[in-house]
C-alpha cells in the first residue's frame, strides 16, 4: 500500500511563501516521477511541477520563476517551494507519483493552499 504524507499548506498573504512536502514510501520514490498538481474550485486539476528520478524538472508557465520542486531521495520526500504567491495560486495541491512503464499513478489526499489578497 502506497501512502503519502503531505504537509505545509495553509493560509498566506499575497507575496508570501510556503513549502509543501510529500513523503512517501521508498519503494516507489526511487523509480517514480514525482509531481505536484493543483485544483482550484470550479477548475480542472493541472500540473504545477514535476521532477524525474534524475532531477530534471518541469513547470507550468504560471509558476515558472516562483516555484521550485525538489526531491530528497534519502528522505523519500518531494518538496514544492512556493514564493511570491498570488491569490490565483489558491487551490488544493496534490502530490503525484507516476511510473511511465508499466503505467501506474498514485495520488496524495491533497492539501489546501489559500493566498489572500
Amino acid at each position: 500500500q502506497v501512502q503519502f504524507v503531505e504537509s505545509g499548506g495553509g493560509l498566506v498573504q499575497s507575496g508570501g511563501s510556503l513549502r509543501l512536502s510529500c513523503a512517501t514510501s521508498g519503494n516507489i520514490f526511487s523509480i517514480y516521477i514525482m509531481s505536484w498538481y493543483r485544483q482550484a474550485p470550479g477548475k480542472q486539476r493541472e500540473l504545477v511541477a514535476s521532477i524525474t528520478t534524475s532531477g530534471s524538472t518541469n513547470y507550468a508557465d504560471s509558476v515558472k520563476g516562483r516555484f521550485t520542486i525538489s526531491r530528497d531521495n534519502a528522505k523519500n520526500t518531494v518538496y514544492l517551494q512556493m514564493n511570491s504567491l498570488k491569490p490565483e495560486d489558491t487551490a488544493v495541491y496534490y502530490c503525484n507519483a507516476r511510473r511511465p512503464l508499466p503505467p501506474q499513478v498514485y495520488w496524495g489526499q491533497g492539501i489546501q493552499v489559500t493566498v489572500s489578497s
